[in-house]
């Protein structure tokens, strides 16, 4: 006989399972799968794969909401009753990314996105920002995670991961930023020109005069691109080495805090796209705040939650704070976003680009 209490422990009945449960399965490659039926087929298979089939449905909803499709209510301000400007206005996409990611290929996935128009708002740290105009002088190389640090520094190579920069490229960058800084501190002091690191950047965007550069187009188009930490790279060194020689240059990140937090506020509709943590995070989430928070979320990083940091902090802490919407549909999928992202835009914002 078996024993009673064993059997009750083992075979415990199931509670009845609901109608619109999702069971668990994954691609059938006997099929002739097209790219979009095996982007669909990552809902099926749980894990960060069912994250990343939710970040691609959340995504197209940013990318399709107009205000058309919305009842008008009673509190609807007049601007917004025209059914043509109810058409025409959209889900401003609020996208952030580190300074690694434009150091890797997400330099071109991020270009694509700007240069077609396909997100409004830009927020980066400073490797985000110059590393961008350093790959218009020189190139950046794949190397390996393992090599050595001071045969490296011996040889004028600069690690990020498992890329390598030429330290020449870092000269080119400051032969070419050096009179740029000395025409806008010369305009700042002849014509008055206040400069905040979004129009700095926008001002480098235009000299650049390049396709290959995410702020070309972003100049181009008259996307804002935003930067707290600017003078946290190689353009605060050449700033650092500048001021010696021509000391009094300003920048005003008042002008840019305002800007970015009414960006947010007026928007009728507002989403995030943040790839990695830190300062492009935060400040995003937390310009959201001034307006109760993103009424879309998609987190792509490797932060943990356990040591508090907002880094690792899952959508549902930003919550608490009135920086994404209670009850708004948020997502955060674990991974390295050179491997999701590119996935990503390729099934929502570039779906037909993509073929078998």
């Amino acid at each position: 006989m078996i024993p009673l209490a064993a059997s009750a422990a083992v075979l415990k009945p199931s509670d009845p399972i609901p109608d619109d449960a999702i069971s668990i399965q994954g691609p059938d490659f006997d099929l002739q799968l097209s790219f979009q039926d095996f982007m669909r087929s990552y809902e099926r298979i749980g894990f960060q794969a069912s994250s990343f089939a939710q970040a691609v449905k959340i995504v197209n909803k940013m990318r399709k909401w107009r205000l058309s499709d919305e009842a008008i209510t009673p509190d609807e301000s007049e601007d917004l009753l025209d059914p043509e400007v109810r058409a025409n206005t959209r889900c401003n996409i609020f996208l952030g990314y580190t300074s690694n990611l434009v150091s890797s290929g997400l330099r071109e996935v991020i270009l694509y996105l700007v240069k077609h128009k396909l997100v409004s708002v830009l927020v980066t740290t400073a490797g985000g920002i110059e590393e961008d105009y350093i790959k218009c002088l020189g190139k950046t190389y794949l190397a390996d995670f393992n090599l050595d640090g001071a045969t490296l520094r011996k040889q004028g190579m600069n690690r990020i991961g498992n890329l390598v920069v030429p330290n020449d490229n870092y000269c080119k960058f400051e032969d070419w930023l050096t009179p740029l800084l000395d025409q806008m501190l010369l305009e700042q002091k002849k014509d008055g020109t206040v400069w905040s690191p979004s129009s700095f950047i926008r001002r480098l965007g235009k000299e650049i005069n390049n396709e290959e550069s995410i702020y070309y187009w972003a100049y181009k188009n008259d996307i804002p691109v935003f930067c707290p930490a600017l003078t946290d790279g190689s353009i605060g060194d050449m700033i650092y080495f500048h001021s010696f020689k021509s000391p009094g240059f300003v920048l005003d990140i008042v002008q840019d805090i305002r800007s970015l937090n009414e960006l947010a506020r007026k928007s009728v509709k507002a989403g995030m796209i943040i790839l990695g943590g830190g300062v492009c995070k935060h400040q995003i989430a937390n310009a959201m705040l001034i307006r109760n928070g993103a009424d879309y979320s998609v987190y792509i990083n490797t932060g943990q939650e356990f040591d508090g940091s907002d880094s690792g902090a899952r959508p549902d802490e930003a919550v608490s704070w009135g920086k994404i919407r209670a009850g708004s549909e948020a997502v955060k999928i674990y991974a390295d976003a050179t491997l999701v992202f590119p996935m990503l835009v390729a099934a929502t914002f570039a779906e037909g680009s993509v073929t078998k």
